[in-house]
């Protein structure tokens, strides 16, 4: 493996697997007589690549959610929870956080957002605040550095 296909490992481990998928089909495309299975480990690598995307956004979600009900939510029981649930989501998404998954979530902001508000909006009305639920914002009033924390 090139130096820079294992420095791209180390640094961006997302941004590896969309270039090793797009190696491995150029393999294939050559029509090499290898004994492997060239097409399904290229997408077995893009897979692994979209199950770190998806874990990202997930804690996005997540992450938005609970700021949602901390900011909105006039009820101080279950505070500590989100909070808790925040500094987790925090942590799990620093430890898969690079630098081209940063940019995918700069993208999907908006999507992601209003993923969240639907999350929040049902857990408050769920617990009878009604008011909180229906003054969630529209737009995503925080920044990815914000959620980042």
């Amino acid at each position: 493996m090139p130096r820079l296909a294992a420095d791209l490992y180390e640094d961006d481990f997302y941004a590896w697997t969309k270039v090793q998928a797009s190696a491995l089909r150029a393999l294939e495309a050559e029509r090499r007589n290898l004994p492997i299975d060239v097409l399904h480990l290229a997408e077995e690598v893009e897979d692994l690549g979209k199950e770190q995307r998806n874990a990202c956004r997930s804690q996005v979600r997540t992450i938005i959610e609970h700021l949602l009900k901390l900011q909105l939510s006039p009820s101080p029981e279950p505070r500590a929870g989100w909070e808790r649930t925040i500094l987790m989501a925090r942590t799990a998404l620093d430890d898969r956080l690079t630098k081209s998954l940063e940019r995918d979530l700069e993208g999907q902001l908006a999507k992601l957002y209003a993923q969240a508000a639907e999350l929040a909006r049902q857990s408050l009305e769920a617990h009878g605040e009604h008011e909180a639920a229906a003054s969630i914002p529209e737009r995503c009033p925080f920044t990815l550095e914000e959620i980042k924390g």
